[in-house]
């Protein structure tokens, strides 16, 4: 009878120690979720740095550098992107409405997009929130601005912490693992390092040319808010299998409310750049990064997407490498030094 007590009690005690830490991960997921982030984002800048290193340029520096190349190239985007998005906006809409009278008359006199917006603005209007409203809008807007700037350099910083103490790290996990284990482990450590480097350089080499070609595409075409359109298509290239689809869903849409062949045209233009990407541009840029097959990546974003949100949309994919290589090397008993992962912009480094 005490036997079967204390097993009771021991049993309960796991059970209950199990759901809290569930429990307390969950509640701190957007912490993990951030540090994952930083951790993926080192695999992407480690090879140059290392490559800046070898050139006598101190890790920090080149920590610094790769920093202020993402921070120019932001601004770079912004400087050319929005005044001629403003323009375009501007030039759709057919001019900014001073008055009511003038906003009633655009209104009745509009149809499609142009029409929604006249009629929505309308209404907005009508429902012009009181001065604490606007207070209170303005405090929630700021401190939500807060957090994502406190998440960007959580971020950057975990990021350069990792490139400066991976080694260290390493070597401590490898000292605490048996002898004939510290190759396998070490191993696999660079395969998922060179997966996780691999799939975002060539995620940012994807955005780039989808938003640049279906930018030109567009603009040929003559799609209303093609300058927008193109940069929306490029940056759902982060959303694998679905966002292609709600780009070439959304410039069609846009199209029609030219014409239908302006329509077909945009919709013609997202399929063969779609196509052309999956056939010339991935196999030759990223191969087979991460490894995974298509319904694994769409059952593995949609499922992401409905447990967590969209926010960690980004990190299904890199979470799913890992498992994937994870059960490769443990349960397939596939040896990772024998894995071939695309050296996207550096070349491959030698294990070992």
């Amino acid at each position: 009878m005490g036997d079967t007590a204390r097993r009771t009690f021991v049993a309960t005690l796991v059970v209950v120690a199990v759901v809290g830490g569930a429990l307390a991960l969950w509640k701190i997921k957007i912490l993990i979720a951030l540090v994952f982030l930083g951790l993926v984002l080192a695999a992407a800048m480690r090879p140059g740095v290392e490559r800046l290193a070898e050139r006598r340029i101190p890790r920090p520096l080149g920590v610094a550098a790769h920093y202020l190349a993402i921070a120019g190239a932001i601004a770079l985007l912004v400087w050319l992107v929005v005044p001629r998005a403003i323009d375009q906006v501007d030039e759709a809409i057919g001019g900014v409405p001073t008055s009511q009278q003038e906003l009633g008359q655009r209104a009745r006199n509009s149809t499609g997009i142009k029409h929604q917006f006249f009629v929505g603005l309308q209404k907005r209007l009508k429902r012009v929130p009181s001065a604490g409203s606007v207070v209170h809008g303005a405090v929630s807007v700021g401190v939500k601005a807060l957090e994502v700037m406190v998440g960007i350099f959580f971020v950057l910083a975990t990021a350069a912490y990792w490139i400066f103490e991976r080694e260290r790290a390493m070597t401590l996990v490898l000292s605490s693992v048996s002898r004939k284990h510290r190759r396998v482990v070490r191993d696999t450590w660079d395969l998922i390092d060179a997966k996780l480097g691999a799939f975002v350089r060539g995620q940012m080499l994807l955005i780039a040319f989808v938003a640049t070609v279906l930018s030109l595409c567009f603009w040929a075409i003559g799609v209303p808010f093609w300058l927008l359109l193109g940069i929306f298509a490029g940056v759902v290239e982060i959303v694998p299998v679905i966002g292609p689809l709600v780009a070439g869903v959304v410039a069609v849409g846009v199209g029609l409310t030219a014409s239908w062949h302006v329509a077909l045209g945009a919709g013609i233009a997202v399929l063969v750049v779609r196509q052309f990407e999956d056939y010339i541009v991935i196999p030759r840029v990223m191969g087979h990064a991460v490894g995974l097959s298509p319904l694994l990546v769409l059952v593995s974003v949609t499922a992401v997407g409905l447990l967590f949100g969209g926010f960690y949309v980004l990190l299904a994919i890199p979470l799913i490498a890992v498992v994937a290589t994870l059960v490769d090397v443990i349960v397939r008993d596939k040896d990772p030094a024998d894995e071939d992962v695309p050296a996207v912009l550096f070349p491959k480094e030698s294990s070992g």
